[in-house]
């Protein structure tokens, strides 16, 4: 694997890998501070004498049957607050609205209202925080399990190779998503962990055999050979001299897994299956739209914030793969 300084220049090189790395850069600035771009609460406020310090994040308990539009009706003289960017919640109703119903985006909500008059702004931006957090947790755990399975499968060989191999490919014989879909379907509840952890145990069979082939690869090389000379224990040489040298492709697979992961709870969530129902979820937005018919503000804004996001991460991911190296072109897109 090319030193961090060569592939960082090599990746810089062309704008759209830049343009791709700033896009995952600002979705992540956009996931952390969620609830200081769309909250039911300010984030500052000195009300009734008290003072109170990013109740958006906190919520402390004096507050909860408050809202921001609550709050600016009963302001006095000397109340004042410091409002987020949209005073909305992702599941907030707008009770102002006289009934449910989704409404096109105005002054009040910029970018419109789901069926239930929920603020589709707050539920793209919080929306976001769910979306990376089911792709970097689920592919950080099928990369582990992919890296231990496939590093024991290409250093031992043997029985543990023949026995990984099969089990990768009993399950590559499965459709993933509809794997992951009838996985869903069979279990009692839905949750954000839950989707997470099976999405990772189920799809790190790819990154299981880019290991497995790239530790194969590594152990013929001369410092592997010097390294069981010198009487150096198996853990101590996979774990200083083969993984570091094999893990190329697994940031490649990982960069196009996170897109792959977002995309698989996107899917799952508006087909009823993947976050519960007040998780905000871009899929959940997509999957409400059906109810009124598909406004397009409730289905325009998630789409193109998934469009985005996917995007993003493939440009990367070829980014990374180009310059990591050039051989890899074909293999892991």
């Amino acid at each position: 694997m090319a030193g961090s300084s060569f592939i960082w220049s090599q990746f810089r090189r062309k704008r759209l890998n830049m343009a791709g790395l700033a896009t995952v850069v600002l979705l992540v600035l956009v996931a952390v501070f969620a609830d200081f771009l769309a909250s039911r609460l300010p984030i500052y406020l000195h009300f009734e004498g008290e003072t109170y310090w990013f109740p958006n994040v906190r919520d402390p308990p004096a507050l909860r049957a408050w809202d921001n539009d609550r709050l600016e009706e009963a302001f006095g003289e000397d109340d004042w607050a410091v409002m987020p960017l949209v005073p909305w919640g992702p599941n907030q109703d707008d009770l102002s609205m006289g009934g449910a119903s989704a409404r096109p985006p105005d002054g009040r909500h910029p970018l419109g209202t789901d069926s239930v008059g929920r603020d589709v702004f707050a539920g793209i931006v919080h929306g976001t925080r769910i979306a990376l957090s089911v792709g970097f947790v689920a592919v950080g755990l099928y990369v582990l399990i992919g890296i231990m399975i496939g590093a024991a499968a290409g250093y031992f060989g043997g029985i543990i190779d023949s026995v990984s191999s099969r089990v990768i490919e009993v399950m590559l014989s499965f459709p993933t998503f509809f794997f992951i879909l009838t996985v869903q379907g069979l279990l009692p509840s839905t949750s954000i962990l839950q989707l997470m952890v099976v999405i990772g145990l189920t799809r790190w069979t790819d990154v299981a055999r880019l290991v497995r082939a790239e530790v194969l690869r590594v152990t013929t090389h001369d410092y592997v050979m010097a390294a069981r000379a010198t009487g150096a224990t198996d853990l101590r040489i996979v774990a200083r001299h083969v993984l570091p040298n094999s893990l190329g492709p697994v940031l490649v697979a990982a960069s196009f897994g996170v897109a792959g992961a977002v995309l698989v709870e996107a899917a799952l969530s508006f087909l009823g299956v993947g976050t519960n129902i007040v998780t905000p979820s871009w899929g959940r937005i997509l999957n409400d739209a059906r109810s009124t018919n598909y406004p397009w503000w409730t289905t325009f804004y998630p789409g193109l914030a998934l469009f985005f996001t996917l995007t993003a991460y493939n440009v990367v991911g070829e980014g990374l793969r180009d310059a990591i190296d050039p051989r890899l072109r074909g293999d892991l897109g």
